[in-house]
């Protein structure tokens, strides 16, 4: 099977129609290094057959340039969010979540076993190095078969069976990644929110690398920059996914132009970014993003100050009404966006807590339906989402292919008659005085549930969780924490019960990993230890005890190794029954609504979309180098 991707429209720049002239072609950002000769004519800078995006077709306005964006973050790692929002990617979703080739030029794919990628001609990286083959040849042999640079050996989504592929310089714009068995997940992280990252510019990194530099200016190096050796110096000046380094050549609309730590970060429009509207005008028409920091408490009070022309990470829709009353007063608009998670929030039972009573408690599926049971979702939807929300279990949306309306249902309705009969069941039939269920060992039922405190949204919630839960003879506590401190407790076994969002991909295809659903990662806070136990190829952690989370994972093999769609689908299905059926997340309600807040003056953000990390980027798949100032502000 042979599938093949280009770009339909990807003209060289004198055939694009409704060309303009050079001159208006350039942006006014630009012209004094033009005029100075910093920088060579956009015919230059613009690969032999860029990408470019016909906005008319896709029901949107072409643009003109121009503008700066302001936005707030919560602190300097979120810079990041540049790079997810950016969404510049070898191959990447578009609004349909379909793939398409983007920096690629084009790509083949054979059996999901061998993937043949065409590099444009003339791309440049943004401070005019050639994108070519060696690019990828320096980031396969040179960094990630270096044993000092990756001495954990090559990223996980680069092993087939323990295997990594052969790959191959086909000419200098061809290279080709050959696998003795399929790797159906390789595009799709290439396409990820935080991307695999398998092409690096050479040229800039040699500077600190031990094979190119010389051994006495590399340790000056080491030096200048503050680094213990010069594998700890690459790895700080290659880091692309949060972009701190300001001289790291990059493919991305924007370039930070910030070292830091600073309180306000400036990242300026890429000269050399392959794509172009159908005018002919280069992306992006934004000239600057502006990221102001700021904590991460105020940062809804602050949008609805006016102090943010694009905001939607920091608020959430308990901001709602402050936000909407705001476009009273600023020229601002706000929109409400679905949700992508399978919940908004998630209780997640540990079931590798270090205490051996819980342990075996959580991991009786009695006492995860019960809990789950024991909540009276509708309560919660109309005190905390006014009703807007759509009672769930952590489930996949009706936007989802893969979608069955037994999945949302599952283990979810308000039954706090079975929920007790279920605990009865499990054998916590005693109580003690207070009514409260006793364990095995003489405790009373009493679960600590930790949240990172990041949201008031979850204590409101667990607020009234306390009360369903209390109805069935268990006690709730809330604790809050630090979100580092948070995961390292989880992490290590502490955590009895924690609070987090859902499934991070809640419209899943059939070709999407299902990953999320096995224990996998040690992220996962409901089953950490196993969760690691694969990340590390068994290295760590331990194995699954229960065979339905070790059938997950027999079940992501499976579809690792198969390239027909329809038994791909078919796995999906049975593990999304036994992730249902065995109620390893506790959702409370999915659906729910993101605020997102724009200049009125700002063009081309959709009214009504999907928001979410993965896949589709936040704002990434909305392609935010093609949004625009127009002189007059849109109606309200």
């Amino acid at each position: 099977m042979i599938k093949r991707r280009t770009i339909l429209g990807m003209l060289a720049c004198s055939s694009i129609p409704g060309l303009v002239s050079a001159r208006s072609r350039e942006p006014d950002f630009l012209w004094e290094k033009l005029r100075a000769a910093a920088l060579p004519d956009i015919s230059d800078r613009l690969p032999k057959t860029p990408r470019v995006i016909n906005l008319a077709a896709m029901g949107r306005q072409p643009g003109n340039y121009g503008g700066v964006i302001r936005t707030l973050i919560g602190g300097q790692k979120d810079i990041r969010l540049m790079t997810i929002n950016g969404y510049a990617r070898l191959v990447g979703y578009d609004e349909k979540l379909a793939m398409h080739a983007d920096i690629l030029e084009s790509y083949e794919t054979i059996e999901d076993r061998i993937f043949t990628f065409r590099i444009r001609e003339g791309h440049r990286w943004s401070n005019g190095n050639d994108l070519t083959a060696e690019d990828f040849r320096y980031c396969w042999e040179d960094v990630y078969l270096n044993k000092d640079l990756k001495r954990g050996g090559l990223p996980r989504e680069l092993m087939v069976d323990g295997k990594a592929p052969r790959f191959e310089v086909l000419d200098k714009f061809t290279v080709r990644y050959t696998w003795h068995a399929p790797n159906p997940d390789f595009l799709p992280k290439l396409a990820a929110p935080q991307p695999l990252v398998i092409v690096l510019p050479s040229a800039y990194l040699k500077m600190f690398h031990k094979q190119y530099q010389d051994s006495f200016r590399l340790s000056s190096l080491v030096k200048q920059y503050r680094a213990k050796k010069w594998t700890d110096l690459h790895l700080k000046m290659s880091r692309s996914y949060r972009p701190e380094n300001p001289d790291l050549p990059t493919l991305d609309p924007w370039r930070n132009t910030t070292a830091p730590p600073a309180e306000q970060f400036v990242f300026e429009r890429n000269p050399y970014f392959h794509r172009v509207d159908e005018n002919g005008l280069q992306l992006p028409y934004i000239d600057q993003v502006i990221l102001n920091v700021s904590s991460s408490e105020i940062i809804a009070a602050k949008t609805g100050s006016g102090e943010s022309d694009l905001q939607s990470n920091g608020i959430d829709f308990a901001d709602y009404a402050f936000l909407k009353d705001a476009e009273k007063r600023y020229p601002v608009k706000v929109s409400l966006w679905k949700r992508t998670q399978g919940s908004r929030v998630t209780l997640l039972p540990n079931l590798n807590c270090t205490d051996p009573v819980w342990r075996a408690i959580f991991q009786d599926v009695r006492v995860r339906r019960a809990l789950s049971l024991a909540i009276d979702r509708a309560e919660i939807n109309k005190a905390v989402f006014y009703g807007l929300a759509a009672e769930s279990a952590d489930a996949v949306l009706p936007e989802s292919p893969l979608f069955r309306p037994e999945y949302k249902t599952a283990w979810s309705t308000h039954d706090p008659e079975q929920a007790n009969a279920l605990l009865d069941a499990a054998g916590l039939v005693a109580r003690d005085d207070d009514g409260l269920r006793l364990l095995p060992d003489g405790r009373s039922a009493q679960i600590v549930v930790e949240t990172a405190g990041e949201s008031t949204l979850e204590t409101d919630i667990l607020q009234l969780v306390t009360d369903h839960w209390r109805a069935i003879g268990v006690s709730l506590f809330i604790k809050t924490s630090q979100r580092d401190v948070f995961r390292s407790r989880a992490m290590g076994g502490s955590i009895m019960m924690s609070m987090w969002s859902g499934l991070d991909n809640g419209i899943p295809t059939a070709d999407m990993s299902p990953a999320e659903l096995a224990p996998t990662g040690d992220e996962q806070l409901q089953w950490p230890v196993w969760g690691i136990h694969y990340l590390s190829n068994g290295q760590k952690g331990k194995p699954p005890e229960l065979p339905e989370a070790a059938e997950l994972i027999d079940l992501l093999h499976q579809w690792g190794k198969t390239v027909d769609m329809e038994e791909r689908a078919d796995i999906w299905t049975k593990m999304l029954k036994i992730h249902s059926e065995q109620v390893f997340s506790i959702g409370i309600v999915n659906a729910t609504h993101q605020p997102v807040l724009r200049s009125s003056r700002l063009r081309n953000i959709p009214d009504v979309a999907l928001y979410g990390f993965d896949p589709t980027s936040y704002l990434g798949v909305y392609m935010p180098d093609t949004f625009w100032f127009g002189e007059e502000a849109l109606p309200s």
